[in-house]
């Protein structure tokens, strides 16, 4: 076991895999780019191929946590929540305090057959990101530049478009905004107090309009809201670099389904029932905080051989030639050939670390309770 923690710290091997997975990404991506023709001809084929397409790309990073770092992921919740699990539309509602969240929730789209078709209301910043923001723009992702004079059009365009979708999917909403950090829960409880409302813990105060919003233009077609509360053994922290290293967590997940038809329609009244949502998730963290576990009976799902089996085919069909091309420059002893190559795993490195940054909670890029920053956007 020691032996094989000392390997999955060697950069090299990190930054195979990472080669694997940025030069795939280009090769799917300019796939999904050909695929576009389809588009006027037949709209739900094309949603299917870039589903597939998607997953190709997103099961590498579930990969890297599941088989890789051997992450466990137990959830609490009732059989008859899980047995629904894939069999329809819904809307999740995930706390957004750590680096991983959004792998772990990739995590429970992998094990019931929806990776490719998740779905999330994603800042526009993210739009720019290779890899990341151009396969999410193939897929129909709704981004908002979080003002929502400019974004209501966008957002209720994007999401009408998602009420024919051919595939079940599940569409991720972090309603708090941004990731918690202890600067901004300060500034977040500040604002809870002076509108009268009751102070989270564990929590910034949910931003009631991305979810009204999304409730309102797919109604019809989600037919539940899944209020999932992560948290992870002994008060780890979790990070996507912490995952490239090999590192193992221990994550727990709290699932509670609520009918749709259990949400009030009027718009203030979905934004009290949303704020009562975050008030009995913090009461769930609290008892996570004392007791180490969330109540109620536990589900282990298994894990399936997909996201390996794609991996190795993407690895075997890049690596060979990179291994070969490598081999040759050294055999070569040309000192041109030798500084270009080493150059370039230099770039590649770097390349891979910034995308890696992308997840970090100091680098997001938010400016929650910054008013300079609000001012300048």
């Amino acid at each position: 076991m020691a032996l094989l923690g000392y390997l999955k710290s060697l950069f090299i091997l990190q930054l195979l895999m990472g080669f694997v997975f940025v030069v795939s990404g280009l090769i799917i991506n300019f796939i999904q780019l050909c695929t576009c023709i389809l588009w006027p001809i037949n709209k739900q084929l094309y949603r299917r191929i870039n589903c597939r397409l998607s997953y190709s790309l997103w099961s590498q990073l579930v990969m890297l946590l599941e088989w890789w770092s051997g992450t466990d992921c137990t959830l609490y919740t009732d059989q008859a929540t899980v047995d629904k699990f894939g069999k329809e539309h819904v809307i999740i509602i995930l706390n957004h305090n750590y680096e991983i969240d959004f792998l772990c929730g990739w995590t429970m789209c992998e094990r019931y057959g929806i990776l490719g078709s998740s779905k999330v209301l994603a800042k526009h910043e993210l739009l720019k990101v290779p890899l990341i923001g151009w396969t999410w723009y193939f897929l129909e992702i709704v981004f908002c530049k979080r003002k929502w004079e400019e974004d209501r059009n966008t957002v209720f365009e994007g999401l009408s478009r998602l009420k024919d979708y051919p595939e079940f999917m599940w569409f991720l909403l972090y309603c708090e905004g941004t990731r918690f950090t202890e600067t901004k829960h300060q500034i977040s409880m500040q604002v809870a107090e002076s509108k009268g409302l009751p102070k989270l813990k564990y929590h910034l105060l949910p931003r009631t309009k991305g979810f009204t919003t999304t409730l309102q233009c797919l109604k019809g077609t989600v037919t539940a809201v899944y209020d999932v509360t992560l948290n992870f053994k002994d008060n780890q922290t979790p990070t996507l670099l912490g995952i490239v290293n090999g590192k193992q967590y221990k994550a727990d997940l709290s699932v509670r389904r609520f009918p749709v038809e259990e949400i009030p329609d009027d718009e203030r009244e979905c934004a009290n029932w949303l704020h009562k949502l975050y008030q009995e998730k913090d009461a769930l963290q609290e008892i996570y905080s004392k007791e180490g576990k969330f109540p109620g009976p536990t589900i282990i799902p298994p894990r399936r051989p997909w996201t390996l089996l794609n991996f190795l085919f993407w690895a075997t069909l890049l690596l060979s030639p990179l291994i070969n091309f490598a081999c040759g420059v050294a055999v070569s002893g040309s000192p041109l050939l030798i500084i270009g190559f080493i150059i370039f795993l230099i770039i590649a490195s770097i390349a891979i670390r910034r995308l890696i940054g992308v997840t970090e909670v100091k680098k997001t890029g938010s400016s929650y309770g910054n008013p300079e920053a609000k001012k300048q956007n």
